[in-house]
């Protein structure tokens, strides 16, 4: 069995997090990247643990030397996947990379064994449905989180595997399925 940076990608809302957490507590041959971010950390956070909380010339260093698969800057705060931590995990596992669409197209350009996995709602009724249930954003993050997922779903046919979230154990089992079947293909 081969390791694999994969990339699971999906609408806010789409449940990747429970899947990817479900996932991990099963299967023992894969862990989770940590992005770095020159953000502070919240109260509990560990360095290394949620991320890599480093200064932004660090940060900008590292774009320097193309040490990130993909970056972002969100309200003023730089967050990426650095390469080197992927490379280095790869060695011993499979490493997932829960990142948006963009992150996970330049991952796929960066790493072409990358496999592209996206987690999709059955429809945007159900998905607008959970994100108002949260009950955690006003209703213009709302409109911003829908347009947002539209656009995501829209690159759908960019990833190797689009997998429908309407059944949590369903789900489940198919992105296991899968990433079995890719681990196991010959190169």
């Amino acid at each position: 069995m081969r390791n694999l940076p994969i990339v699971i990608s999906g609408p806010s809302g789409c449940g990747k997090s429970t899947l990817v957490d479900l996932l991990l507590l099963k299967d023992k041959t894969m862990c989770e990247s940590v992005s770095c971010t020159t953000r502070a950390p919240r109260e509990g956070e560990v360095d290394g643990r949620e991320y890599y909380f480093i200064t932004e010339r660090e940060f900008k260093n590292r774009i320097a030397e193309n040490d990130f698969l993909e970056y972002d800057e969100h309200f003023g705060n730089f967050y990426g996947t650095p390469r080197s931590f992927v490379e280095r995990l790869l060695k011993e596992k499979s490493v997932i990379l829960e990142i948006d669409v963009v992150g996970g197209l330049n991952a796929k350009r960066l790493m072409p064994e990358t496999l592209l996995i996206m987690i999709v709602p059955p429809s945007e009724i159900e998905l607008e449905k959970r994100l108002e249930g949260r009950g955690s954003e006003d209703k213009e993050k709302l409109a911003e989180r829908l347009r947002r997922a539209k656009y995501e779903l829209e690159q759908k046919p960019l990833y190797d595997y689009v997998i429908v979230n309407d059944d949590l154990d369903r789900a489940l089992k198919e992105l296991r399925e899968v990433i079995d079947f890719e681990r196991n293909k010959e190169k």
